[in-house]
């Protein structure tokens, strides 16, 4: 069976897109369509801006979005048979298999990364890479750090594992860390405490958005974040991305999900190839390519 599966943030380059653009009179008319929606010319800041303005994440969230959309739904590709998307990229994977209008899921990818920002400058909080320890051992660590946050964020692959909570937290989990036999434990140049309680501000201010955006019964699941289990119902789409800001990404589990439920060719839509290292590490025999 066909996957498709969505990069998140942290994909982006500078002249992401502009090919598409230029190739595609679908692809052009959606670009200046988000444009209008976002009111700045993102299209400019992906085809010639700096790093450090694609860096930022009202900046970030929308362009990753619009590219691996596009690049779904303009390539002369069959319709994928399941999707599943990083973080951000399930916003991506639920207008490809049908659940969103570009337009609606631009629109909650934005008022996502504007709420995460406000909810990043009310509470200075971080993530950071665990790298060869066993899942339960960092989760051990995590529950151990009572008087801060510290949770188990992003389940990347088998061995890589992405922490997020306060500054302090994440210090002492790294130290840790090193001291349970940990390859690596380095923090991330990341704003804010992303999959953690320390985004509650930001569920609270999306999750109004998402139940008064319309929703499609999807052409094929959708392999959701919080819990990586399947699902074409709206209303569970719906509960499931509100409560994916504050909870774990669940990317491991939702290949082998993926893989167990027939899934034998992932196809990452989007900028980098990221996705397509790690399924390659959850699931060696899958056959992984990009559009």
């Amino acid at each position: 069976m066909r996957s498709f599966i969505f990069p998140g943030q942290g994909a982006q380059f500078t002249g992401m897109g502009k090919e598409l653009y230029a190739a595609s009179e679908k692809a052009k008319s959606l670009f200046e369509s988000a444009n209008k929606i976002l009111g700045f010319p993102i299209t400019e800041i992906m085809f010639t801006g700096s790093a450090e303005e694609l860096k930022q994440t009202k900046v970030t969230q929308p362009a990753v979005f619009i590219h691996s959309v596009l690049v779904a739904i303009t390539q002369d590709q069959d319709k994928p048979e399941m999707v599943a998307g990083h973080s951000l990229g399930e916003f991506s994977a639920l207008v490809s298999n049908g659940a969103l209008s570009f337009e609606d899921g631009l629109k909650l990818v934005f008022k996502r990364a504007l709420a995460m920002q406000k909810a990043c400058e009310k509470n200075p909080s971080t993530m950071a890479a665990i790298l060869g320890l066993d899942d339960k051992i960092v989760e051990e660590i995590c529950a151990s750090i009572n008087e801060e946050i510290v949770v188990a964020a992003n389940y990347n692959c088998p061995g890589q594992l992405v922490i997020s909570g306060s500054m302090k937290g994440i210090e002492i989990a790294c130290e840790k860390m090193k001291a349970a036999g940990a390859k690596r434990a380095l923090p991330l140049p990341v704003g804010g405490a992303f999959h953690s309680p320390l985004m509650e501000p930001a569920r609270e201010e999306l999750a109004t958005a998402i139940e008064t955006t319309h929703f499609e019964k999807p052409f094929c699941p959708v392999y959701q974040n919080v819990n990586a289990l399947p699902f074409v119902d709206v209303v569970s789409i719906k509960k499931n991305l509100i409560n994916q800001l504050t909870s774990s990404v669940r990317w491991t589990q939702s290949v082998q999900n993926m893989v167990k439920d027939g899934g034998t060719t992932f196809i990452e839509c989007g900028p980098g190839k990221v996705l397509q290292g790690l399924v390659k590490k959850i699931a060696p025999s899958a056959e992984v390519f990009s559009l």
